[in-house]
C-alpha cells in the first residue's frame, strides 16, 4: 500500500463485504466476526484495541484500513431530554442526527443525505438543497456517535439506544445500498443486535426501491403520505406525480406480503393548519386507509423560517384523530420533542453545500448593504 492510497474504512462494512474484505487481504473469514464485534459491539476506533486478534493481524490491518467515525461539531440537548447532533462530513457539509428518550426507549433518528433529493414543501431539509448519499460508514456512524454520547460502549449494558428510524434528512430508498449496508449492521446479532420491529425506514415513496427493499431485508416501513389525495399530495410531496398513491399503496402491500411475521405499516401525516387539516379529508384518509394494514401517527407541522404553513389548533389536531380513530384506524398524535434546539420532525436543516441550487428559490439573500431579501419565487 502506498502512501497515496487511501486506507480502507471498515465501519460501514456490513457482515457480508467486511468477510470479504478480510478474504481479499488473505485471511481467514471467521477473523471479520471478531473485528465486527470489536467495531459496533465494543466501540473500537483502532486495531489495537482488539486483543483477540494477533498482533501481527493488527498490524497488518493499521496499514490496509480504519475504523472513522464522523466528527461531531455540536450537541444540544433541550429541555425535554431530546439531544441532537450536528455531525460534520467529509467535503464541509454537515447532517443531524436526532435521539428521543421516551419511557425506556432512546429512538434514534438518523439522516441518509446531505440535504435532500427530493423537496417536499413542508419540509425544512428539502429547502436546502441536495450535496450527496452519505455511505455506510457516515449513516451508521451516526449510532455510534448516540451510544458514545452516554459514555464508553458496554456490550453488556442497557441499550442506549433501543430504536433507529431513518427519518432524517434526506430520502433513504435514493441511497438504497448504503442505507441496506448500515441497516444490516443494525439488525446484526454481532453488531447492534436491534429487531426489525425496532429499525424502521421511512420513504415518500419510490415505489420501484420499496420493491427492491423487500428482496434484501425486513425492515419495518413507514410512509410518509401527508395527504388523501393525489391532487393535493402532487403539491406536498412532489414524487407522488412520478409514483401516485395507488401505486404506493400497492407497492406497501407488496412488502408487508414478503414479510414473515405479522406487522403494519406505519403511515406518517403531517397536520398543516388549513391544508390537509380538516375533517372531510380525515374521511378521505379513511377511506384510503382501508386498503392498506397500517397505524397512523399525525405529525403537528413543526414551524420553521422560510415557510408560510402553520400549525393547526389543538382542536383541528383531535378533531382530525377522532375522525379516524371512530373509523377504527389506530392512531396517535406524535407529540412535539426537541423544538427548542431545532430537533423536532422536519426542522432539521444541517450545513448544506447544495449543488442542486435549489436553495436559492427558498433561503433569504441579503444584498450588499446586508439587507435581507425575500428569495425569487
Amino acid at each position: 500500500m502506498t502512501e497515496s492510497t487511501p486506507k480502507t474504512n471498515l465501519l460501514g462494512f456490513s457482515p457480508k463485504k467486511l468477510e470479504e474484505f478480510f478474504v481479499s487481504i488473505g485471511e481467514k473469514p471467521f477473523r471479520s466476526t471478531q473485528v465486527l464485534k470489536w467495531i459496533h459491539q465494543f466501540g473500537a476506533s483502532s486495531f489495537d484495541e482488539m486483543t483477540n486478534i494477533s498482533k501481527a493481524l493488527r498490524q497488518k490491518l493499521s496499514e490496509v484500513s480504519e475504523i472513522r467515525e464522523p466528527e461531531v461539531l455540536v450537541q444540544n440537548i433541550s429541555k425535554d431530554g431530546t439531544r441532537k447532533w450536528v455531525i460534520q462530513l467529509d467535503g464541509g457539509s454537515a447532517v443531524e442526527a436526532v435521539l428521543i428518550p421516551e419511557n425506556g426507549r432512546a429512538t434514534l433518528c438518523i439522516s441518509s443525505q446531505i440535504g435532500c433529493s427530493l423537496d417536499c414543501s413542508f419540509c425544512s431539509t428539502g429547502k436546502q438543497g441536495f450535496n450527496r448519499n452519505l455511505s455506510a460508514a457516515e449513516v451508521i456512524g451516526q449510532v455510534r456517535v448516540a451510544i458514545r454520547s452516554f459514555g464508553p460502549f458496554d456490550p453488556n449494558g442497557d441499550r442506549r439506544v433501543t430504536n433507529v428510524v431513518l427519518m432524517g434528512m434526506g430520502e433513504p430508498l435514493m441511497n438504497f445500498d448504503n442505507v441496506v449496508d448500515a441497516i444490516h449492521l443494525m439488525m446484526d446479532d454481532n453488531a447492534y443486535g436491534l429487531s426489525k420491529r425496532r429499525v424502521t425506514l421511512s420513504t415518500a415513496g419510490v415505489v420501484p426501491q420499496i420493491d427492491k427493499l423487500s428482496q434484501v431485508t425486513d425492515v419495518s416501513l413507514a410512509i410518509s403520505l401527508h395527504a388523501p389525495t393525489d391532487e393535493l399530495r402532487d403539491q406536498l410531496v412532489p414524487i407522488n406525480k412520478r409514483y401516485p398513491i395507488a401505486e404506493l399503496v400497492d407497492a406497501c402491500n407488496r412488502y408487508m406480503a414478503n414479510l414473515k411475521d405479522k406487522r403494519v405499516i406505519t403511515v406518517e401525516y403531517t397536520l398543516i393548519a388549513g391544508v390537509n387539516d380538516h375533517p372531510s379529508q380525515a374521511k378521505q384518509l379513511v377511506k384510503l386507509l382501508k386498503r392498506l394494514p397500517c397505524k397512523l401517527n399525525l405529525i403537528p407541522f413543526n414551524p420553521f423560517p422560510n415557510s408560510d404553513y402553520r400549525r393547526p389548533s389543538e382542536d383541528a389536531i383531535q378533531a382530525f384523530k377522532m375522525v379516524m380513530v371512530k373509523a377504527g384506524v389506530i392512531t396517535t398524535v406524535r407529540r412535539t420533542r426537541g423544538d427548542d434546539v431545532d430537533a423536532a420532525c422536519g426542522q432539521l436543516v444541517g450545513q448544506v453545500m447544495d449543488r442542486t441550487r435549489r436553495s436559492e428559490k427558498y433561503i433569504p439573500l441579503k444584498d450588499a448593504s446586508g439587507v435581507q431579501q425575500e428569495p425569487p419565487r
